[in-house]
C-alpha cells in the first residue's frame, strides 16, 4: 500500500466498517512505518483490474505481530482473495521473524473467524466492546508461527500472488 492507495482503501474501510471505519490518519500513520530499514508494518492492497478489492496490514513489535485490518470487496468474498491476504501477512510476520501473530475479530464476524481458524489461529478471550460506537466484542485470536517461511503448517496452500479459482485478475500489492 502506498499513499495513493489511501483514497480507495478509505472508500472500501467505510462501505465494509461504517461504524468503526479508519481514519486518513490512521492509515497514513501505519505507513509511515511502512518503509526503510526500519519498518515495523506491510500493508498490501489487491486489484481487480484497475479497482481495489481489498488491503491487509500487519503491524510487527519484538517477536509479536499483529493483524492490524484485512478488508475484502463484498463481491470478492468467496473467492479466496482474504486468505491470499492473509498468506502475504503471515509471509511479512515470519520476515520480522515473528514467534506469534495476533489479532482481534468481530464476535459477530464468523466469515473471518472460518477464515483464521483455517490458518491455525485459536481464540484466546475477548476484549468487551472493543469495537466503538457499536459495543460489540473481540475475539482475540493467536497463532504460533512456524519456524520457516511458510504459514502454519495446517493453513492452506495459497500462493501470495498466483491465481485463485475465483480470483482470475485480481493483483495483490504490497
Amino acid at each position: 500500500m502506498r499513499w495513493w492507495d489511501i483514497d480507495p482503501v478509505l472508500e472500501l474501510e467505510k462501505d465494509l466498517f461504517p461504524e468503526d471505519a479508519w481514519s486518513r490518519g490512521m492509515f497514513w500513520s501505519e505507513l509511515a512505518h511502512a518503509r526503510g530499514p526500519e519498518a515495523t508494518r506491510r500493508y498490501l492492497v489487491a486489484f481487480d483490474g484497475e479497482r481495489l478489492v481489498g488491503y491487509a496490514g500487519l503491524a510487527a513489535a519484538g517477536d509479536l505481530g499483529d493483524v492490524q485490518t484485512i478488508a475484502v470487496a463484498r463481491e470478492q468474498w468467496g473467492t479466496g482473495l482474504g486468505a491470499r491476504l492473509l498468506t502475504e501477512l503471515l509471509r511479512a510476520a515470519s520476515a520480522f521473524e515473528c514467534a506469534e501473530v495476533m489479532l482481534e475479530c468481530r464476535v459477530d464476524n464468523v466469515r473471518a473467524q472460518k477464515l483464521y481458524e483455517r490458518f491455525g489461529f485459536e481464540a484466546i478471550g475477548f476484549r468487551r466492546g472493543y469495537y466503538q460506537p457499536g459495543n460489540i466484542d473481540a475475539l482475540v485470536m493467536r497463532l504460533h508461527t512456524a519456524s520457516d517461511d511458510a504459514p502454519a503448517a495446517d493453513a492452506p496452500a495459497v500462493p501470495g500472488t498466483q491465481a485463485v479459482p475465483g480470483t482470475q485478475g485480481t493483483e495483490i500489492n504490497g
